[in-house]
Formats: C-alpha cells, structure tokens, sequence
C-alpha cells in the first residue's frame, strides 16, 4: 500500500503519524526488529492496530515510512570550503551512518518501500547543494557523483562483508571529481 501524502502539516493525522512513528523508534532500540509487531507499535502509540493498517498496509510499509522519514537531512552538508572537500566530508558521513547496524537497517527498510527514487532525491539533493556551492569550478554531474561514490558505497554496504574503507572512498570521490 502506498504511503498517503498531503496530510496537514500539524493537524490530527500528523500528530498521529509522529506518535506511531515515534513508538516505531523506541521500540527498535528496546528489542529485536525481528519481535516488533503491530499491536505493540498501536499500545505504545495510543492507536488502534487498524489505525495503522489503514495507513501504511503493513508492518514493512511502516518501517519505510519511518526509515524515510530519519534519512530526511536536518541540515545542510558541511562546508570545508573546497570540492573535493565538501563531497569527502558529506560521504564519510555517509559511509559512517549507513554502515552501522541502524543504518543497514534503515536501507534494507527503504529499500522494500513502494517509494522508488525518493533516496536518489534526498541524496541528490544534497549533493546538488555542494555542487552548487562552487559554480566558477569544474564539477561533476550529481548521477556520477551517484554512480561513483554513492552506489559502490551502498552496495558494499548491504552485499559485502565489510563496508568500503575511507581510503578507497577518497579514491572514488577523486575519480568522480576527474573531468
């Protein structure tokens, strides 16, 4: 099923949403994702189990919803004052959080979500911002910065035994910043 959007912003289906959404979280950090269930998110939430139903469809729908929501950015990437800089910082960031267990998590959760693109948006977004920082250089396109740095990054992430080390990071970001 797929996410509803156009809710109202502050009314009663948001507060709603953020006290699922927040019962999703803290349940996670109590116990095994494995064990969570939709009747405890509801108890915890104050809702109904069908009040969840009704929106996400399911409990992988919700889990979604949720991994999306923390992959929203709560600020702009680090300015280093440089390129080469500014890419580094943003994907050893990246590397660091998405290689941990939640952030494993987080993209195995997007990633069975019916909400294709939307992490190429946010990730693209972000990286458009630092290429927008310096108009005056040469810069690379923000799908080779994605095909490049991005998608090596993930797919180690998710497939390998160990996630990409920083120094072959830089090496990717060094080939992608080549003209």
């Amino acid at each position: 099923m797929a996410i509803k959007e156009g809710l109202r912003p502050g009314g009663r289906s948001a507060r709603v949403q953020e006290s699922i959404h927040s019962a999703v979280r803290a349940l996670l950090q109590e116990q095994d994702r494995a064990c969570v269930t939709v009747p405890q998110i509801a108890a915890r939430a104050g809702v109904t189990p069908s009040t969840i139903y009704r929106r996400w469809g399911d409990l992988s729908a919700l889990l979604a919803d949720v991994a999306l929501a923390r992959m929203r950015p709560d600020s702009e990437p680090a300015n280093t004052g440089s390129l080469r800089g500014d890419v580094r910082a943003w994907a050893e960031q990246y590397l660091d959080e998405m290689s941990s267990e939640p952030g494993r998590n987080m993209m195995r959760d997007v990633q069975s979500s019916a909400t294709p693109g939307y992490c190429v948006k946010i990730i693209g977004g972000q990286l458009q911002t630092i290429l927008d920082r310096y108009p005056d250089q040469p810069r690379p396109s923000v799908d080779r910065l994605i095909n490049m740095v991005v998608a090596p990054t993930v797919f180690r992430i998710l497939f390998a035994a160990q996630a990409l080390e920083v120094e072959e990071l830089h090496r990717l970001i060094d080939i992608a910043l080549s003209q």
